[in-house]
């Protein structure tokens, strides 16, 4: 149906006026051929059929991507949320470290966010997040299984993107060194030994070849750090007042799409790399990452809004969690 109404708005576009011209930057590890480049290669789509025809650019580096954006040399972009905390605040604090600890709570904060009274929170004078795409769960990929707790990390060598302040902040707070890196190189890092630890989705892992750093000795830690997605950002003035929302409406609909790819991703991880935390230092873990947030909150890094709905949706979701059972802030 989609594709037939996209078809229907380019034959009758000379009837009812030409289509809106815009491009799209897209961050995608792989270019053209990488997962993200292919959802809005369906994305456009979408546009079509509300009358916007939209061009695609690939980038490998996000960093270029997200200055091409701001320079105005596209209309719209896609990008990590750590990427998209200049654009809105509100939208990139779902990466807030350890606040999101499942895909289903994560689907519940991109209904959320994506419903048409929250529309407010998700524009600013400049720039509206049209569609919020999940990524997966954030783990730590170690090169020494014997790296698995928070106080052996201390003087380890750690891949930090060096342009996100809630990550070198946690490096810092266990005691690791930074090693300034970012999406193009941390991999790279990694899997030549410059560094004794890097994080990153399970999505990374093939694509990236980080089974090269892991190598015999290495694991994965199975603890959520954080929950990695991606963000559609646009220009407000360049397109109509509608269409960020029936945009976010439409990206909330190839949620499910997402998951199954990141599910895909999983998978591919061979089972002994898994490294499985007792509960007591999950635990210890969750009080921690809260901390981190208080702090980043009050530092002004995060939007409290947002942290307030992901905290509400996780005692929803497990009422017996110690924030909530002692309504921690």
């Amino acid at each position: 149906m989609r594709k037939l109404l996209a078809i229907a708005a380019m034959t009758l576009a000379p009837l009812a006026g030409a289509l809106e011209e815009r491009s799209i930057c897209i961050y995608d590890p792989l270019g053209s051929s990488g997962p993200m480049f292919g959802l809005m290669r369906d994305y456009r789509e979408f546009a079509l059929a509300e009358g916007v025809n939209i061009t695609l650019h690939a980038y490998t580096d996000e960093k270029i991507a997200s200055d091409d954006f701001k320079a105005e040399q596209c209309d719209g972009v896609v990008m990590t949320g750590a990427r998209a905390r200049p654009f809105s605040k509100f939208a990139s604090t779902i990466e807030a470290i350890g606040a999101v600890p499942d895909d289903k709570i994560m689907k519940q904060v991109v209904g959320a966010i994506s419903a048409p009274n929250a529309a407010k929170y998700m524009k600013t004078e400049r720039y509206e997040v049209g569609g919020v795409i999940p990524a997966g769960a954030v783990y730590l990929f170690v090169n020494d299984r014997s790296i698995d707790t928070v106080e052996e990390m201390s003087g380890k060598r750690i891949a930090t993107l060096d342009y996100d302040k809630p990550s070198i902040k946690m490096v810092n707070h266990v005691g690791a060194a930074v090693v300034p890196s970012n999406s193009a190189n941390f991999s790279g890092k990694f899997n030549n030994g410059s560094v004794d630890i890097a994080y990153a989705p399970a999505i990374a892992y093939k694509p990236l070849e980080m089974y090269k750093g892991l190598g015999e000795k290495g694991g994965i830690m199975r603890y959520n750090l954080a929950y990695l997605d991606f963000q559609l950002v646009l220009h407000r003035e360049r397109f109509d007042p509608e269409y960020g929302q029936k945009s976010r409406t439409y990206v909330l609909s190839q949620f499910d799409r997402a998951i199954k790819s990141i599910q895909t991703n999983t998978a591919e991880i061979e089972d002994h790399y898994w490294m499985d935390l007792p509960e007591a230092d999950a635990k210890k873990y969750n009080e921690m990452l809260r901390q981190v947030r208080i702090e980043l909150r009050d530092e002004g890094v995060y939007d409290g809004k947002m942290l307030k709905l992901l905290k509400n949706l996780r005692c929803k979701d497990d009422p017996s969690a110690a924030e909530c059972v002692e309504n921690l802030e």
